[in-house]
């Protein structure tokens, strides 16, 4: 009777163990995303206060290469989603060499595009600098940096989240968690949106 029963009770447990991973994957990521958001709530609160109690708030040109790096953020997001459909029919037990090899592409895609749009950020402070004006230089410039680089080095998590999920899907594809790249493609979903009103903030109040 044992020899009967113990399987099954492995096979019951199985899914319960897989659930309770992906809701802890969900809920770490969405705590995650709170916190990044008041994070950036406590500096735009500071930055319109700043600006209401000074006499001669100036605004700033933006490099335009700014509207580029978006559109390469938005894209990424794009690849990103067609690397989660194309991964889909890869379970925890069985492997679709076709679907991995897919997934991977986009996802490799998706890595580029990211870089890229760091690279741009970058490229847009050496543009910044060329006009004179610094992180010290003023109010506008100071919020401009801090921002942007906040934003940056969220990015750049993402991106690790990113290497790290392709790492594992690579090597041990047999065991990919789909709950992983859920909560990854959470976040960096999160951050395109996140970019968005930055550049909005930056665009109406710098």
């Amino acid at each position: 009777m044992s020899s009967t029963t113990y399987p099954s009770v492995r096979a019951a447990a199985a899914p319960k163990v897989r659930s309770a991973h992906a809701e802890a994957s969900r809920s770490g990521i969405w705590v995650g995303i709170c916190t990044i958001t008041m994070s950036f709530m406590a500096f735009l609160s500071a930055l319109y206060v700043r600006q209401g109690a000074s006499a001669d708030w100036t605004h700033i040109v933006l490099p335009r290469i700014l509207y580029l790096n978006t559109l390469a953020l938005l894209l990424s997001s794009a690849t990103l989603e067609m690397s989660r459909r194309a991964l889909a029919p890869v379970s925890g037990s069985e492997v679709d060499s076709v679907a991995v090899r897919k997934g991977f592409a986009w996802l490799s895609g998706t890595l580029a595009l990211g870089l890229l749009f760091v690279a741009g950020q970058y490229e847009a402070w050496r543009q910044l600098a060329a006009q004179g004006l610094y992180l010290a230089t003023n109010a506008n410039s100071s919020f401009y940096y801090v921002l942007t680089a906040m934003h940056g080095l969220h990015l750049l998590a993402g991106i690790a989240a990113l290497l790290f999920v392709m790492s594992r899907l690579l090597l041990v594809g047999n065991r990919f968690r789909h709950s992983t790249f859920e909560a990854t493609t959470i976040y960096w979903h999160f951050m395109g949106v996140l970019w968005l009103f930055l550049l909005l903030v930056l665009r109406t109040k710098l």
